[in-house]
């Protein structure tokens, strides 16, 4: 099984598609039933990627073995600090290491725009998404943004350690 992950603009028909799918699942979760057509196109609209591309972030796209499989994005929070959002891995493709694969490729690209410290909100519902941090290091901190939709607030540090 192989993955590989590329910065891709979030306006190229994969990254349009996947964007997508995240929301109408995160979405229809919240609301606990699908959501509509109508109210995916509002919602997609309203909580755009537009800004996750350079200079002020970026969206990655994930394959295992050449097959569409996830996403990820980065937003420039501040010349030090990117946030890590839109985490998204397609149904099929959980359960086969690509999560911690696709974050881990989301904070070297953080780490390409400046950053020395990655962090990000998540909800409630998103228990999955909070073991996983938990897992990869990151460390619970205080609210950062006032989002309605977020309740629980994680960071990193990106530094590297000194190498012998």
């Amino acid at each position: 099984m192989t993955w590989s992950f590329e910065v891709t603009p979030v306006d190229h028909p994969d990254a349009a598609q996947l964007l997508r799918e995240y929301l109408d699942e995160i979405a229809s979760r919240f609301y606990e039933r699908q959501i509509t057509e109508e109210e995916l196109d509002a919602a997609l609209d309203e909580h755009h990627s537009r800004d996750l591309t350079p200079p002020t972030g970026a969206f990655l796209l994930a394959w295992r073995d050449g097959v569409l499989a996830g996403c990820a994005g980065l937003r420039v929070a501040a010349p030090d600090i990117t946030e890590l959002t839109r985490v998204f891995l397609r149904k099929e493709e959980r359960g086969k290491g690509g999560a911690a694969l696709l974050v881990a490729a989301a904070e070297d690209v953080a780490r390409d725009l400046g950053a020395t410290l990655i962090r990000l909100d998540t909800r409630d519902d998103l228990v999955e998404a909070r073991a996983l941090y938990a897992r990869l290091g990151y460390e619970t901190v205080e609210p950062f943004n006032d989002d309605p939709f977020a309740h629980h607030y994680f960071a990193k540090s990106l530094e590297l350690p000194d190498r012998v």
